[in-house]
């Protein structure tokens, strides 16, 4: 093989390729190895077969690769407003930042929850340098109450054929209308926040109000009509078709336009963590741990030594305190189920017939239903699971207070106690002092009956020290010595 370097034109033997005038001809297949002489140099090995089979793959794996135009990050909510929702919320923003997504898509199915934790969400959301859009998917799915703030919040705000949304007005813990200072207060605050939102997205400022006043409720086609919402997709598909080059409002004003072309979507998932605390600000799941807890905690006083149901119980207990951590508690209701607990203790000392029992029960039924002070329904515990578990533990303290009751009445077994009443024979004659012979033990004896003969049966009325005060009995009731 001959190369003539800079100023003549070369050619390369063994192979069927020429390099004349820079320019290259190549009409076979080449050989694996080359020995290639450049000028005077050494002879250099080259694969040259090889590396040109790697360079035609990676150019035809490049060709047939889809050119990914932007990120999305998904993410899905079905849950109740709460702090459990804010951190999972919160941290899928964080996340869509740092990957330098190009949008957001939250897909939302909420009853609502809690104004203020609604607040910080609306605010991560207006805050985030992502754009975010808020999908109320699938069909049947809900925004209402704290779910339309979100949805409003969103530089794009999307809702499916068939679902709902609206009904944003402020109600007590009880779903009870508020007291009227407190509810012009509060109604008002939620009103200018309905209204800085839509306002600021280019919505209708003043149907987004009437949603808070007069607690008004928007199928997908009536928020579209009234300028709630930006557009109704059936499915994450269509959603994505009809974003294609869509135009947002970001919350400052700045206009931007959103070039998605088979965009690659990132799925963010709750983590454990986000999932434990989520079940566990399910108030009938918080009540549930509370009650259990509590029981524990009373078998442990009651029966000491099982340890099992001590230490259950401080779980359980520790963990319905962190769920009444993040969820609005009545103070009332808790007043009302430690009478209950107390009520509970005092049968065991006070001979009541079970009338503390009854107002125990009465009382632990009120103090479950006033427990968690939610706005909605879905933060308060349910009926149905307040009497079911009030009669459980009715049942179960009832049980446990007539075992306690029934070991305080029983006649001692062991100890000095324990020998009165137990039958003996008489080792020696009493006149009125001798020996007695009680369980296998030799006791100093008295009789408190007259002289007694040895070997006669006799029965233990007293202990004292180390001499007991004993009394003939008959045959028929003879011990064992």
């Amino acid at each position: 093989m001959r190369l003539r370097n800079r100023m003549g034109s070369g050619a390369i033997q063994g192979g069927r390729v020429g390099i004349q005038n820079s320019k290259f001809r190549i009409q076979n297949s080449l050989p694996s190895v080359l020995p290639l002489s450049l000028g005077r140099s050494g002879p250099i090995i080259f694969g040259m077969q090889r590396y040109f089979r790697w360079i035609v793959v990676a150019l035809t794996l490049v060709a047939a690769a889809p050119v990914w135009a932007g990120e999305v990050v998904r993410l899905r909510v079905e849950d109740t407003i709460q702090p459990a929702s804010q951190q999972f919320i919160e941290r899928a923003l964080a996340e869509a930042v740092d990957r330098d997504a190009d949008l957001v898509v939250m897909e939302l199915d909420t009853p609502g929850g809690l104004l203020d934790t609604t607040r910080d969400i609306t605010t991560a959301i207006t805050t985030c340098s992502v754009p975010v859009v808020v999908y109320v998917h699938p069909p049947g799915a809900r925004a209402a109450s704290a779910g339309f703030f979100i949805l409003l919040a969103a530089d794009v705000a999307a809702m499916a054929p068939g679902t709902n949304t609206g009904a944003a007005h402020p109600v007590g813990g009880q779903g009870e209308n508020l007291p009227e200072d407190v509810r012009d207060k509060v109604t008002n605050d939620a009103a200018a926040m309905v209204r800085s939102l839509a306002e600021q997205r280019g919505r209708d400022p003043e149907v987004a109000e009437q949603t808070v006043l007069e607690s008004i409720s928007l199928t997908a086609e009536e928020a579209l009509d009234k300028g709630l919402i930006d557009l109704i997709a059936t499915d994450v598909h269509d959603l994505m078709e009809q974003l294609k080059d869509f135009e947002v409002t970001r919350f400052s004003g700045d206009l931007e336009t959103l070039e998605l072309n088979e965009p690659h979507i990132v799925e963010i998932e709750p983590t454990f963590a986000e999932r434990l605390f989520s079940v566990l600000a399910n108030p009938n799941i918080a009540y549930l741990l509370m009650a259990l807890g509590a029981l524990g905690l009373y078998v442990e006083i009651t029966h000491p030594g099982g340890i099992l149901p001590g230490v259950v119980g401080v779980i359980f207990l520790l963990l319905g305190l962190y769920s009444v951590s993040v969820l609005p508690v009545s103070w009332a209701g808790v007043a009302l189920i430690f009478v209950a607990l107390m009520l509970f203790i005092l049968e065991v000392k006070v001979t009541s017939y079970g009338l503390l029992t009854v107002g125990g029960v009465i009382s632990f039924v009120l103090g479950s239903l006033m427990l968690f002070d939610g706005p909605i329904p879905a933060m308060r515990v349910s009926m149905g699971v307040v009497l079911p578990t009030a009669i459980v533990v009715a049942f179960l303290i009832g049980f446990l207070l007539t075992r306690v009751l029934r070991a305080h009445r029983a006649r001692p077994m062991t100890g000095r106690e324990g020998l009165v009443g137990d039958t003996g024979r008489a080792i020696s004659e009493l006149a009125p002092d001798g020996k007695v012979a009680v369980h296998g033990e030799y006791w100093d004896g008295r009789s408190l009956g007259g002289t007694i003969a040895e070997g006669s049966s006799v029965r233990v009325v007293a202990v004292h020290d180390r001499r007991i005060d004993v009394v003939a009995v008959g045959d028929d009731e003879e011990g064992s010595g």
